[in-house]
């Protein structure tokens, strides 16, 4: 197996899907199960994994991401929304979940449902849609390496329409609004992107110590 290093270098933004090339269902469950499994403020995970499976429903959404075909091309087209309002009835499932998952009173962890009640009540919309965007990220940072890994293309897109995407998704009604998306499959062999050398900084520029 490669290691993570080389699997990072070997991953690219890719451009051209090889359409006829399907991911197979287990190597898809690990990629979301990766996803599922991210870091996220407190634990609240304020955000949905979408798996667009359908095909006419990607056609549609190819109009709405400045016609990049990686949407419809990929074998999978997965789309990170964020909860649009994040509140107290959020808390108290998680709250929930806890106490299910690791058998425990709820008046164990009070102090930390305090916690985050207080802070998802204390903070204005705005913030609260900003902080909740930030979690999508990395989640989207998850799935990325996840796919690497695995040596499963991906193409991190923020280049389509939000609004446009929530109505043909309907994420309105499911309380979601659409972050970021994420093609994913494997490479087209005519893809010339894949033959370039990765540009980065040395970690001489990109690292500072302190």
């Amino acid at each position: 197996m490669m290691s993570i290093i080389e699997s990072l270098n070997w991953r690219y933004a890719t451009k051209k899907f090889d359409s006829t090339k399907k991911l197979d269902e287990a190597t898809v469950n690990t990629i979301l199960e990766a996803g599922n499994l991210t870091a996220s403020s407190y634990g609240l995970q304020p955000w949905k994994i979408i798996v667009v499976k359908n095909e006419d429903v990607r056609k549609q959404l190819v109009e709405h991401s400045w016609g990049q075909n990686q949407v419809v091309d990929a074998s999978h087209l997965i789309v990170i929304a964020r909860h649009s309002a994040l509140s107290v009835d959020d808390v108290q499932a998680y709250i929930d979940n806890i106490v299910k998952t690791r058998e425990i009173p709820e008046e164990a962890i009070a102090d930390f449902k305090g916690m985050m009640v207080n802070t998802v009540s204390s903070i204005n919309d705005q913030d609260k849609d900003v902080w909740v965007a930030k979690q999508a990220y990395i989640v989207l940072g998850n799935l990325l390496n996840a796919c690497a890994e695995l040596k499963v293309d991906s193409t991190p897109m923020e280049g389509f329409l939000p609004e446009k995407y929530d109505e043909v998704l309907g994420l309105a009604e499911h309380g979601l609004k659409s972050t970021v998306v994420l093609p994913i499959g494997y490479r087209a062999e005519d893809d010339v992107y894949q033959n370039l050398k990765k540009v980065r900084k040395p970690l001489s520029e990109s690292v500072m110590y302190i």
